[in-house]
């Protein structure tokens, strides 16, 4: 249906949500009827038909389950009504707004909205709720990007979140383990949203001590501290306009978190060694893989700096639990990797796909990319048959040799890496530390061991 002839009705219990619909759509659609009150929807639908209508997850009313939207989104398909159902949420909801699709609305925005965002959102849903328009496919049924991809319901319900929460300015903080790819949906969530054509700038916070902090971040002037031999703009300056993604935001330091804090409280950054302070323009992107759990505790990281990052939490699950994407991703390294190598395309032979969906992936989407890798450099002919894929040395059986394994220094040094990274759940910064290397000594020996 197009939206000139819809007749649309409004249910929001904050007047002023319903003025900038009304205002917004009164030239746009055929009729518009505002309501504050959600126990009246009976009385509405039954007096006339909509087509479309605007629905909020959360009322003052005498409901109180939490869920308020859900409950009238059910009522609204009791009473028989055919309208196409948009959510509208706050950012904290949006998890629930997920799972309201899955119960039957065409869609949800996000509040505060854009104006061109939600007139694209209602004609979407108009034109699936549209029988003539049956099988239009919507955004999450696409892949995102040309690298995140996925088949999974999980993955399914990331790219949708993505594509609600990309087009806001709202900050973003991306939980999940080392190698699962939080830093394309960093990426995705910059390219799908309204800062696109400005900077993306990428920094991997856990790894800088305290003074490359403030300057990375912040800047300094020449003079500042020794190597300070010239002015140098931060991140957060040469990002303004654009997106900022702090990567491995949960190792830095409580010291680190205060200047954080400061920055984002007041959207100014001042450079080492200088007086003056520069506004800034960024959305946030963080991501970790230390769990909500520990990040919690005050006595590692500050909770009004996670309020700060968190206004919307993706988390993003270990590819042991997307055992459907496997084989899809497993297909897309090898078209990456044999076009690289100049190799033919490969099929995967029955035991090659049951032995790819049988590992654990203890390094996630990370590991089966360089097993990938691997098998397309050693493999002979165009097929891939199980003894190609050659997975971790974490997982691999000790080679034998006349003197046990167990006195050769070298093996009694990669096996202690092994279970310290193990310990941490891949995390680099942490096994350095507990094994008193450099994060660079340690890559150092991880090429050497060929971990």
């Amino acid at each position: 249906m197009n939206l000139k002839n819809a007749n649309i009705l409004a249910v929001d219990d904050d007047p002023d949500v319903l003025t900038a619909v009304r205002l917004l759509l009164k030239t746009e659609a055929a009729d518009i009827v505002t309501e504050k009150n959600p126990e009246n929807i009976r009385a509405l639908l039954a007096k006339r038909t909509f087509d479309l209508i605007l629905l909020d997850m959360n009322f003052n009313s005498s409901i109180n389950t939490g869920n308020e939207g859900l409950f009238w989104l059910r009522k609204i398909k009791e009473f028989g009504s055919t309208a196409a159902v948009i959510m509208i949420t706050a950012y904290g909801d949006i998890d629930l707004a997920v799972r309201s699709l899955k119960e039957g609305a065409a869609d949800f925005v996000v509040k505060p909205w854009h104006n061109e965002r939600l007139i694209t959102t209602i004609k979407e849903a108009l034109k699936k709720n549209d029988p003539k328009k049956a099988g239009y496919e919507t955004l999450s049924d696409s892949v995102i990007g040309s690298e995140l991809l996925g088949e999974s319901e999980v993955m399914s319900d990331i790219f949708f979140k993505i594509s609600k929460i990309a087009p806001t300015d709202a900050n973003i903080l991306i939980l999940g383990e080392n190698g699962t790819g939080k830093d394309l949906i960093a990426k995705a969530i910059h390219q799908h949203s309204l800062r696109a054509e400005k900077p993306y700038i990428k920094v991997d916070v856990g790894a800088l001590t305290e003074t490359l902090f403030e300057s990375e971040l912040f800047g300094h002037k020449k003079g500042a501290f020794t190597d300070a031999r010239e002015d140098r703009m931060g991140r957060f300056e040469s990002g303004s306009g654009g997106t900022l993604f702090l990567d491995e935001i949960g190792n830095i330091s409580l010291h680190q978190q205060a200047k954080l804090l400061s920055v984002l409280q007041n959207r100014v950054v001042t450079r080492l060694g200088a007086n003056q302070s520069v506004p800034i323009d960024i959305r946030l992107i963080c991501a970790t893989n230390v769990p909500m759990t520990e990040l919690a505790n005050e006595a590692r990281f500050r909770k009004d700096l996670i309020y700060r990052i968190n206004t919307v939490e993706i988390v993003v699950p270990p590819l042991r639990k997307r055992e459907e994407d496997i084989v899809l991703l497993a297909r897309h390294f090898d078209k990456i990797y044999t076009n690289k190598y100049m190799k033919p395309l490969h099929d995967f032979d029955a035991k090659a796909v049951e032995k790819l969906k049988s590992y654990h992936y203890p390094g996630n989407v990370r590991e089966l990319q360089y097993t990938i890798e691997r098998a397309v450099i050693m493999a002979e002919g165009d097929v891939l048959q199980a003894k190609d894929l050659i997975f971790s040395p974490i997982e691999s059986a000790p080679a034998q040799s006349d003197e046990p394994q167990e006195l050769k220094l070298s093996t009694i040094e990669k096996n202690a890496i092994l279970k310290v990274i193990e310990k941490h759940n891949g995390n680099i910064s942490k096994a350095a530390k507990e094994l008193g290397l450099t994060r660079t000594a340690l890559y150092r020996r991880l090429s050497k061991y060929d971990i």
